[in-house]
């Protein structure tokens, strides 16, 4: 039992020390993972021979994987990102596997493994490429959606797969396994039965995961809800999970594939968010196990003997997905900075190889020498992929911006004494208010997609990046009165507002923030006005919840002001104190204790507001919110409101009374 234990606290050990620092480090935790396993595996020698044992139980969290990605699978979602989907994903995913296959029976391979070496190395890493998307801001960019379809596809892809590599099986390898097998217990419902019984059972199980999802699963879910014993229902999904996989497997289906049909069963399901977290950390933890037994099952020796090799296929793979994936980009019409950051973020092999060379390994398809070397293929290519997001980010960006992109910034015809940077909705609104008040605009924005769909409204807008110094030149920075700054890359927006007050000083800035710390940063870079996108939005919502529950609309608009008013008071405070304690690392207990005197000052506030009678005590605090006879009038409305809720809950309370027990 100790053993157990001690292994059981490596592999914890090893992911605990390793993958937060390979996410720090930009590696992302896939390879933190791998690289934990190569360290306490082949290098450091602590675990050995149950590593085979423990990925076999690990695999598990490959089918809650699959689960989770069909809970994600509505229907309408899909429909809306059809084209990419469908078009690009699939695409992708076709011309990749037979290009990949081609040349994989060139070197050598039989038909069946060279096919499924192709769908394998066709897919990309989902966990690598949309968290390195995601951290660069780029996941907004025409390719970073297409990215994410792509991705999309090919998880989907994996069903497929799955169901298709037992048809691929050599009979050679199938002899040996069948030898290898022969001593094993497995249980099979259908390894007795003729071809026609296996294709019944096979529907049958299908037809039983899918009716039972639909019509059982809700008033299951519904009964164990009434509990209200959150583990009992996370033992639920569970085994809903758990059941699922044995019967696939003991009809001789993937278990993957029954768990990925009951999640897409489930995806209407109003229990799909709250059976989604419960699963999610049982799902990465099994998952980081699996990817852990497969560091240390990779073969050194191997490695050392076969480098030239797997180097030079590691590169070829990569070069021949990235020329596809340019192909289609041109195709589907991406911009070229898009088309490089699209074809360059899916290069690499993915996470699901490892599960798939495992599972084609297991079915006849790959020898355990063939499984091995395409593992260090895959590990190797997912290893380049952050030096690929550099070269991207240092080499390509910058060339592309100093010669124009794919396409010349538009010939800016007129000035205007304000220029927007930037036109989405904040933008647009903006806009429409000033330009309704007789102000020439300048509208910049480098999404051509945003700028056409402003011109198919009569709006003139001009397509260009306007952190770009020339092209705010052009546009007339040097006379203009005022920048408002509404584009959607925080670090960009930072400095573009330092650059602006640099060279142009007299320019009065606009700059939306996306919360404290930005709104403090650009406050620090010299932007005249920083407005919170959801503050005021949020002040209203709020606003009007004080109406839905009883307030008069005089009275909820004075203790909207009261709490905006109180809330500015405070944020210069809290702007100083952050900025005088160190910027970034200004959040410290100075900081915090203002945040908690901010709460009481709001509370204060608004029992002061309850209280006030009089001219001198409403001129205390909030004389200029609104004239002291509305908020006297209001004060009355609101004694109404409460008067009548009283009234109600005395009458309910009577009736209650004549109920029959």
């Amino acid at each position: 039992m100790t053993e157990y234990f001690i292994q059981a606290f490596i592999y914890l050990a090893a992911a605990v020390v390793l993958v937060p620092l390979a996410k720090q480090l930009g590696l992302g935790s896939v390879l933190g993972y791998l690289i934990a396993g190569v360290l306490i595996g082949p290098v450091l020698g602590l675990v050995g021979s149950e590593t085979t044992t423990i990925q076999h139980f690990a695999e598990f969290g490959v089918v809650m994987m699959l689960f989770l990605v069909g809970l994600e699978l509505q229907p309408k979602a899909l429909w809306g990102i059809r084209d990419r989907l469908f078009g690009l994903g699939g695409l992708q995913v076709v011309l990749t596997s037979a290009l990949v296959a081609v040349a994989a029976h060139w070197l050598g391979l039989q038909w069946p493994t060279a096919v499924a070496v192709g769908m394998i190395l066709s897919l990309s890493s989902t966990a690598i490429v949309l968290q390195t998307l995601n951290e660069k801001n780029l996941n907004k960019t025409d390719g970073g959606t297409s990215a994410f379809s792509v991705l999309l596809f090919q998880d989907i892809a994996v069903i497929p797969m799955l169901a298709l590599f037992p048809l691929l099986a050599l009979p050679e390898l199938q002899q040996a396994g069948s030898a290898a097998a022969s001593h094993g217990d497995d249980l099979s419902l259908v390894a007795h039965l003729p071809m026609w019984g296996k294709t019944l059972a096979v529907l049958a199980s299908v037809a039983a995961v899918v009716l039972g999802g639909h019509f059982l699963s809700r008033p299951l879910f519904r009964y164990v809800a009434k509990s209200h014993a959150r583990e009992i229902f996370t033992a639920t999904a569970l085994m809903l999970v758990v059941g699922i996989a044995a019967l696939m497997h003991l009809v001789g289906l993937s278990p993957a594939l029954g768990a990925f049909l009951a999640g897409v069963v489930l995806a209407s399901s109003e229990f799909r968010h709250e059976i989604e977290s419960d699963m999610e950390p049982f799902k990465g933890l099994l998952l980081g196990l699996f990817f852990i037994t497969v560091g240390a099952g990779v073969d050194f020796a191997l490695l050392a003997s076969q480098l030239l090799t797997i180097v030079g296929l590691t590169l070829a793979l990569m070069l021949a997905k990235g020329l596809v994936l340019a192909a289609l980009a041109r195709l589907f019409k991406l911009k070229t900075g898009d088309r490089w950051q699209f074809a360059m973020s899916l290069a690499q092999a993915g996470e699901f190889g490892f599960v798939l060379l495992t599972y084609a390994y297991s079915v006849h398809v790959l020898s355990a020498e063939q499984s091995q070397l395409l593992s260090l293929v895959v590990a190797l290519s997912m290893f380049l992929t952050p030096a690929l997001f550099i070269l991207l980010e240092k080499v390509v960006f910058p060339n592309l911006s100093r010669s124009g992109d794919q396409r010349d910034a538009d010939a800016i015809e007129h000035h205007g004494p304000v220029i927007i940077a930037g036109v989405g909705r904040f933008g647009q609104v903006v806009n429409r208010l000033l330009v309704s008040n007789g102000f020439d605009t300048v509208l910049l924005d480098h999404k051509i997609s945003q700028i056409e769909l402003m011109r198919r409204i009569n709006v003139k807008g001009y397509y260009g990046d306007a952190t770009r110094p020339d092209l705010l030149e052009t546009a007339g920075i040097a006379e203009a009165s005022l920048l408002v700054i509404a584009i959607d890359e925080k670090k960009h927006v930072l400095n573009l507002v330092r650059f602006v007050k640099r060279r142009y000083p007299h320019v009065k800035i606009i700059a939306r923030a996306f919360d404290r710390g930005h709104h403090y940063k650009l406050q620090d870079a010299g932007a005249d006005f920083v407005i919170t996108e959801t503050y005021y939005s949020a002040l209203e919502a709020g606003s009007q919840a004080l109406r839905m529950l009883g307030y008069s609309d005089i009275v909820a608009e004075q203790r909207k002001a009261v709490f905006n008013k109180t809330e500015a008071r405070f944020r210069e405070k809290l702007y100083l104190s952050w900025r005088d304690q160190g910027g970034e690392k200004g959040f410290n207990d100075h900081y915090r204790g203002l945040v908690i005197n901010l709460q009481e000052a709001l509370y204060k506030a608004m029992q002061k507001a309850d209280e006030l009678d009089t001219d001198e005590a409403f001129e205390d605090d909030t004389r200029t919110v609104m004239p002291v006879a509305e908020y006297v009038s209001s004060k009355a409305v609101s004694e109404v409101v409460k008067e009548r809720k009283r009234r109600q809950q005395e009458e309910h309370s009577d009736e209650d009374d004549n109920l029959p027990a």
